[in-house]
């Protein structure tokens, strides 16, 4: 098994060139496969967590979530980047303190977003967001874990395009290593981004077909593309579909598209 530095090491090269895919896992045995496809790294994801464990996206204590991301880090060999939403405070310095606790997990990254929660989405204030990311880099400091900003003012329909960017420019100043706005889907919006903080890497989210693919996100510059909980939710709709099929029809037609037995049983044994 690979060092923790190591690790942190290989993730930080990823993000100096080209573009790379960094999908969201929801537990150990997703992390492990998406490592044997040949993945680079992977991400953990709030809301395909929250959604395994019964829970609404933001629901999941501080603990639980820290406890989720050390065992997808041990689980595998590879880079793993915390989707630590907003750090599980408020205040600057409990934020630093919870993403402190995250880095302890041997986690090669972790994000931080300035919306407070899935339920109203407040938006914090751009100084205190600011200050927050200011005190997560120095709680960081040495660790060699990077440190993703995410503005989620586009997201969560508080904010456009020139008011995210200013977001994220000031985040970069303040110390984010990478830096995120989901909810953009156009070339030009996200193209714009990645130009704003250059030479800063930028993450985009490509969470569904018909939008950008990895090639575009090459061609504008990114440096990394996530799924989000895109991969968690294709899950569910596999067992949603075949679930309401034997309920309504009682047949089990859906049941046609599923991973065989075999080929799970061969993944799990190694």
């Amino acid at each position: 098994m690979k060092s923790i530095d190591d690790k942190r090491e290989e993730f930080r090269k990823l993000h100096e060139s080209g573009c790379f895919a960094i999908p969201n896992p929801w537990d150990i045995g997703t992390a492990r496969y998406l490592q044997q496809l040949g993945f680079k790294a992977i991400a953990t994801t709030s809301a395909g967590f929250a959604f395994s464990r019964g829970l609404a996206d933001g629901s999941v204590k501080r603990d639980e979530m820290i406890a989720h991301i050390r065992e997808l880090v041990e689980a595998t060999d590879i880079p793993v980047n915390a989707d630590f939403e907003n750090g599980y405070a408020d205040e600057p310095n409990w934020c630093a303190e919870n993403a402190r606790l995250c880095g302890e997990t041997g986690v090669a990254g972790l994000s931080i977003e300035d919306a407070a929660d899935r339920k109203e989405s407040p938006l914090y204030d751009v100084d205190l967001a600011v200050e927050r990311i200011h005190a997560v880099r120095e709680a960081l400091h040495g660790t060699g874990v990077l440190l993703v900003g995410r503005a989620e003012g586009f997201l969560v329909g508080r904010e456009k395009l020139g008011q995210v960017i200013k977001r994220l420019v000031k985040y970069s100043e303040a110390g984010a290593d990478c830096l995120y706005a989901p909810g953009f889907k156009d070339r030009e919006s996200n193209k714009a981004i990645v130009e704003a903080v250059a030479p800063k890497p930028v993450n985009l989210l490509i969470g569904g077909p018909g939008g950008l693919t990895m090639r575009d996100a090459e061609e504008i510059g990114a440096r990394r593309v996530s799924v989000g909980g895109a991969f968690a939710r294709a899950a569910w709709g596999g067992f949603i579909r075949p679930a309401k099929e034997l309920i309504e029809r009682g047949t089990f037609n859906e049941l046609s598209n599923a991973a065989s037995y075999a080929e799970l049983q061969e993944l799990f044994n190694k």
